[in-house]
């Protein structure tokens, strides 16, 4: 007696389509995500390599140390003034109403910027921290009027660090976009951005 299975095959065939179907884009999914999770390591890395050496008084208005930060991301494309990603150095301290005594206008208890400095390609992102608007800044990145500038605010800053009276924070902002892992349809306009604080 002869038994039929062409319809038991069909029926496997029709079940792997199905599964198939389902199972791909889950496994795309982790892989795309693993692949920015490995990126976002790395950006972190350069971030917090830079913060470091901008807290310890590296000069990154030399074309030098720029192409140190350049050489520390190696493989994602950034050169000093362009390509594929951006460091945002910036010195941040909070003004107290004694130090506008005389002054008017003043940033009276306000954070403001009193130096940044942008390594890499700067119309990729700006700084989540200002300044608001232009500021004059001399070669070094130092913001010139930061007392009397309204333009030299950093907004967002008090929610995440108090600082009280001549103390400053050193920030480290780092952006990397990453479009070779989008996927249409799925996840597109990625990138990575990372931010160290000392």
């Amino acid at each position: 007696m002869r038994i039929n299975n062409s319809k038991e095959k069909g029926t496997q065939v029709l079940e792997f389509a199905l599964v198939t179907l389902i199972i791909v884009p889950f496994l795309l999914g982790v892989v795309v995500i693993g692949l920015n999770l490995g990126r976002s390591v790395q950006v972190a890395q350069i971030g917090r390599d830079a913060g470091s050496m901008f807290v310890r008084g590296i000069d990154f208005s030399q074309t030098g140390n720029q192409d140190t930060l350049v050489r520390l991301s190696q493989g994602l494309g950034m050169t000093r003034t362009g390509g594929n990603g951006v460091v945002i150095l910036s010195k941040v301290t909070f003004i107290p109403a004694s130090a506008c005594t005389g002054l008017n206008p003043c940033n009276s208890n306000q954070y403001v910027v009193t130096q940044q400095i942008v390594v890499g390609n700067s119309s990729l992102r700006s700084s989540d921290f200002g300044p608001t608007g232009t500021v004059t800044r001399d070669t070094y990145g130092n913001v010139a009027n930061y007392l009397t500038d309204a333009n030299a605010v950093a907004t967002n800053f008090s929610p995440v660090l108090t600082l009280n009276a001549n103390e400053f924070a050193y920030v480290s902002e780092t952006y990397f976009p990453s479009p070779q892992f989008d996927l249409p349809g799925y996840q597109t306009g990625t990138g990575v951005y990372a931010r160290a604080i000392f």
